[in-house]
C-alpha cells in the first residue's frame, strides 16, 4: 500500500498537463499514471478534482534573517509563509544574518539553529565577500549551492566586490566547479547618481528611481557575463528587473556562457508607478520598472530564460520603512529600508499575472519556478518536477479561486508588504512536502518538518 494517493489531479508535468493519479511512497513520487488507469490503495487519499497540481515552487532568493535579525523575520514565520504560498524549497541568503554565513562553520551553525523550525526544505547561499576567498571551497563542500556577492551598494553588515575581486573569486570558484551569484547594479554609477539627485535637492521617489537606472543594472550584468565567459565560472544574475537585461542574459546563454538568472514576483506584478504613488513599501533594488518593461519581461519568463521567479523576501519592521533604522532617523527616500516582503504571495501573483491575465501555459511557469530553478542550483533529481524518484513536493492551485491579499492573513513576523491589497485569481490551497501536507487553505499543518538540502552530486 502506498503512503499517499492523489486522485484526479491536473498534474503540471515537465512537458504537459496530465489528468493523473499520483502515488507517493516514502516521501517520493512512486508513480504518475493517467487518472483511473490503475486501482491502488493508499494510507491517505486526496481528491484533487478541478485543481492544478504543480511541482513545489523553489524560491531561489530569500532573506529570512535567522539567526540574528529575527525581529524582522525568522525561519519559523518565513518558511510557514513560504509553505502557505506554495514554495516548498527556499534558498536562503548569507547576509542579514548575524553573523553572515561566510565560513563553513558559520553555515553549519546556522543550519543547526534554523532546521528545527523549517516548514519547507531549504538550501543555503554561501557568502562571497572580499575577505573570505579562502573559505569558499569549504562552504561548497559542506553543501552551499551557490555564493552571493554584490556588484553594487549593500547593507553595512556585508561588503561588495569590485570587478577585479570578482575575477579572482570566480577563478577560484571555477576551480572546484562552483557557482557565483551577483546582485548586478554598478556601484560607481549608483553612488554618483545618488549624489547628483541629492545635490539637486531632490527627495522624492522619482529621484530614487533616477539614481538606479537600468543602465547601472546592464553594466554590471555585462561585466559578470564576460567574467563568466573568461573564467568558465558558472554565474547567476539575481533579481533581473528589466527585459533588456534579460535579453543580454539570453544572448549569453545562446553563446554557451554558463549563466543563469532569476526575476522576482514584484517585477512581474508592480511598476515604478507604484513606487511613485505609494512609496516606501515598494522600494527595492533594482527598482520597479515601467508597465511596458514588465510586459516584455514576462516574455523572458515564458521562453525559459529565467531559472526562478524568486521572492527576494526582504522583511523589515514598519519603523524601518517609515521612521528609523537601527536608531538612525529616516530623513530621505534613500534612507528607507529597501526590500519587499513577498514569500507568501509570489506564487499566486505569478500564476494570476501570467496564466490568468496573460494566458500563459502553466507548464511554462512551472518550468521556470521549479525545473529550471532546481537545475540551476544543483538540486535537480531531488526537486523540481512531478517525476518518479523525486521528492513528492507539490502545490495545489485552485485556478478559479479569486483572492485579495490582506495583512492579517500574512504569516510574517511583520505583517507589512507591497502585496497587501493586490487582487487576483488562482490560489494555492494545499502544499505538500515529501508526501505530507504542510499547508492547507492559508494555514500550516503540523509541526515543522523541513530539512537542509544538499546538492545532487
Amino acid at each position: 500500500m502506498k503512503d499517499l494517493l492523489i486522485r484526479n489531479a491536473n498534474a503540471v508535468l515537465t512537458d504537459r498537463i496530465l489528468k493523473a493519479d499520483i502515488f507517493v511512497e516514502d516521501g517520493k513520487f512512486k508513480e504518475i499514471l493517467p487518472a483511473g488507469s490503475k486501482v491502488l490503495q493508499a494510507a491517505e487519499t486526496i481528491d484533487a478534482e478541478g485543481l492544478l497540481v504543480f511541482p513545489g515552487a523553489i524560491d531561489t532568493h530569500a532573506h529570512l534573517n535567522d539567526p540574528g535579525y529575527t525581529w524582522r523575520e525568522d525561519f519559523a514565520h518565513g518558511t510557514a509563509a513560504a509553505a502557505v504560498g506554495g514554495y516548498t524549497t527556499i534558498i536562503d541568503m548569507p547576509l542579514q544574518n548575524e553573523p553572515a554565513t561566510t565560513t563553513a562553520k558559520l553555515a553549519e551553525r546556522k543550519i543547526s539553529i534554523v532546521e528545527p523550525n523549517a516548514y519547507t526544505d531549504f538550501c543555503l547561499w554561501g557568502g562571497l565577500v572580499p575577505d573570505n576567498f579562502g573559505e569558499l571551497k569549504d562552504l561548497w563542500d559542506m553543501g552551499c549551492v551557490i555564493f552571493k556577492s554584490f556588484i553594487g551598494p549593500v547593507s553595512p553588515d556585508y561588503a561588495p566586490l569590485n570587478y577585479g575581486q570578482a575575477i579572482e573569486a570566480m577563478r577560484i570558484i571555477a576551480g572546484f566547479g562552483g557557482k557565483a551569484g551577483f546582485h548586478c547594479e554598478d556601484y560607481s554609477a549608483i553612488k554618483h547618481l545618488e549624489k547628483v539627485v541629492q545635490a539637486e535637492g531632490r527627495n522624492d521617489w522619482r529621484a530614487f528611481l533616477d539614481s538606479r537606472p537600468v543602465i547601472a543594472e546592464m553594466i554590471a550584468t555585462d561585466a559578470i557575463i564576460e567574467i563568466s565567459r573568461a573564467t568558465g565560472c558558472k554565474a547567476h544574475i539575481c533579481h533581473v528587473s528589466h527585459p533588456d537585461v534579460a535579453a543580454k542574459i539570453k544572448a549569453a546563454q545562446q553563446e554557451g556562457v554558463p549563466v543563469t538568472a532569476e526575476t522576482c514576483g514584484h517585477y512581474l506584478s508592480f511598476t515604478e508607478d507604484d513606487t511613485i504613488s505609494k512609496g516606501a513599501l515598494f522600494k527595492c533594488a533594482p527598482p520597479l520598472r515601467t508597465r511596458a518593461d514588465q510586459d516584455r519581461l514576462w516574455e523572458y519568463v515564458l521562453d525559459g530564460t529565467f531559472s526562478g521567479v524568486a521572492s527576494d523576501h526582504s522583511p523589515c519592521t514598519y519603523e524601518e520603512k517609515f521612521t528609523e533604522i537601527l536608531g538612525q532617523k529616516i530623513n530621505t527616500v534613500f534612507d528607507v529600508w529597501g526590500g519587499i516582503s513577498g514569500i507568501q504571495s509570489c506564487v499566486q501573483a505569478a500564476f494570476s499575472e501570467g496564466c490568468v491575465k496573460r494566458g500563459a501555459d502553466p507548464v511554462k511557469l512551472a518550468r521556470v519556478m521549479s525545473e529550471n530553478a532546481a537545475k540551476a542550483f544543483g538540486i535537480w533529481g531531488k526537486k523540481g518536477a512531478i517525476k518518479e524518484g523525486f521528492d513528492a513536493d507539490m502545490v495545489f492551485i485552485d485556478p478559479e479561486k479569486e483572492w485579495e491579499i490582506r495583512a492579517e492573513d500574512l504569516l510574517y513576523v511583520n505583517k507589512i508588504s507591497a502585496f497587501v491589497g493586490m487582487k487576483g485569481k488562482g490560489l494555492p490551497v494545499r502544499t505538500v512536502l515529501k508526501g505530507k501536507t504542510v499547508a492547507l487553505n492559508g494555514k500550516t499543518v503540523g509541526d515543522p518538518t523541513g530539512k537542509f538540502v544538499r546538492r545532487v552530486e
